[in-house]
C-alpha cells in the first residue's frame, strides 16, 4: 500500500517543480565585490588600485572593470534580460573638483575609455554605443547618458540634500526592467535604506542599441580632469534577471508619461489578461497531478494484484477422513 502515495507523490513533485522552474524569473550573471584583495574577477586600468588591504579600489584617472562579458539577451525566444547593480563610493576632491564617477554599461570590442581626457575618463564619439550613470562632482548632480554625455535626465542632490564631493560614503542601486523599459537610479547615504522612490528615472529601449549577437560589459570609471580628486570605491555586486513571458513590469509612476506622446506612450495591459494566464497555469497543474495519480494508482494496481507462487512441496492436498474432509 506504501507504493501508491509514494509515487504519486513523487510524480506530482517532479512535475510542480518543472513548471515552477520553467515559469519563474532567474538569474543569468552576477557577481558580489565585498573584498577587492586577491580577487582575478575584475580588471584595474589607469591609475586605478586596490588599496587598505582590498577594503577598497582607489580611482583618480582609471577605471574597474568586470572581466566577463554578459549576455545581454537570454532565454528562448531571446530576450533582453533586466539588471540590478549595487556599489558603495566616496569622492574626496581636495583642492578641485574633477568629473567625479560613473557607472558605464558598453558593448562588446568597444573603444570606449580615454584615459584622463574625456568625461570620466570615456570617449565621446558618435559610433560609440553605451550607457552611463554619471556623479558629477563639478555640478553635484545623478545623470542618465546614452552615448553620449549630454544627459537625457539629471537629478540635482542640493535638493536631496546629498553632496558628492565631500567625502561622504554613499551607495547607489541602479536597475533596469526590461519589461517597461525603465531604468531607475537610487541614491542615498552609507548605512541608510534603500529609498523607494527613485531618484531619478527614465524610460530606455537598450534592445535598439545592442544587437541579439552582442554582449557587453559593465565597469565604474573617474577622471578627475587633473585636479587631486579622488574616488574610493568599497563594494559593488551587478546580477541580470530574465522574467517569464506572462510577467511583465510596468512604470511606477505612469502619470509621468504623457498621454499622446508617442514616444512616451505606455500600454498597460488589462488584469484580464493575468487571470487567464493564471487559470491556464491552475488547470495545467491539476491535469499534470491528474496525470501522475493515475500513473501511481496504474502501478500500485499491477503490484497489488500479482500473487506470491506456491512451491510444489507446499501445494494443497485433499485428505479424506470418515468424518470430515480437511485441506491442508
Amino acid at each position: 500500500m506504501a507504493s501508491f502515495p509514494t509515487s504519486v507523490f513523487l510524480c506530482f513533485s517532479f512535475f510542480t517543480f518543472y513548471f515552477i522552474s520553467s515559469s519563474t524569473a532567474h538569474s543569468t550573471s552576477s557577481f558580489s565585490f565585498n573584498n577587492f584583495g586577491h580577487n582575478s574577477s575584475f580588471t584595474l586600468h589607469g591609475d586605478a588600485k586596490v588599496v587598505n588591504n582590498g577594503s577598497s579600489v582607489q580611482l583618480a584617472a582609471g577605471r574597474i572593470t568586470y572581466k566577463n562579458p554578459i549576455k545581454f539577451y537570454s532565454g528562448i525566444p531571446n530576450k533582453t534580460v533586466s539588471f540590478s547593480t549595487y556599489f558603495s563610493f566616496s569622492v574626496y576632491s581636495g583642492s578641485g573638483n574633477g568629473d567625479g564617477l560613473a557607472f558605464v554599461v558598453f558593448a562588446d570590442g568597444s573603444h570606449l575609455f580615454d584615459g584622463n581626457n574625456g568625461p570620466f575618463g570615456l570617449s565621446n564619439g558618435a559610433d560609440l554605443k553605451f550607457l552611463s550613470v554619471e556623479f558629477d562632482t563639478l555640478m553635484n548632480h545623478v545623470g542618465i547618458d546614452l552615448s553620449n554625455f549630454v544627459s537625457l535626465k539629471v537629478a540635482n542632490l542640493s535638493i536631496a540634500n546629498l553632496g558628492l564631493n565631500s567625502g561622504t560614503r554613499l551607495q547607489v542601486w541602479i536597475d533596469y526592467e526590461s519589461g517597461s523599459k525603465r531604468l531607475e537610479v537610487r541614491l542615498n547615504k552609507f548605512g541608510e535604506n534603500r529609498p523607494v522612490s527613485p531618484l531619478l528615472f527614465e524610460r530606455i529601449d537598450l534592445s535598439k542599441i545592442w544587437h541579439k549577437n552582442e554582449r557587453f560589459y559593465v565597469g565604474l570609471s573617474s577622471s578627475n580632469g587633473n585636479s587631486s580628486q579622488v574616488c574610493n570605491v568599497y563594494s559593488w555586486s551587478f546580477t541580470t534577471r530574465q522574467s517569464p513571458d506572462w510577467m511583465h513590469s510596468e512604470p511606477l509612476d505612469p502619470i509621468g508619461f504623457k498621454e499622446g506622446d508617442g514616444k512616451n506612450v505606455i500600454k498597460i495591459h488589462k488584469k484580464n489578461d493575468c487571470v487567464v494566464w493564471v487559470v491556464v497555469a491552475l488547470i495545467l497543474g491539476i491535469g499534470l497531478g491528474a496525470l501522475g495519480s493515475f500513473v501511481g494508482m496504474f502501478m500500485w494496481t499491477i503490484l497489488a494484484k500479482r500473487r506470491p507462487v506456491t512451491p510444489e512441496e507446499y501445494a494443497v492436498k485433499h485428505v479424506v477422513d470418515d468424518n470430515k474432509c480437511l485441506s491442508i
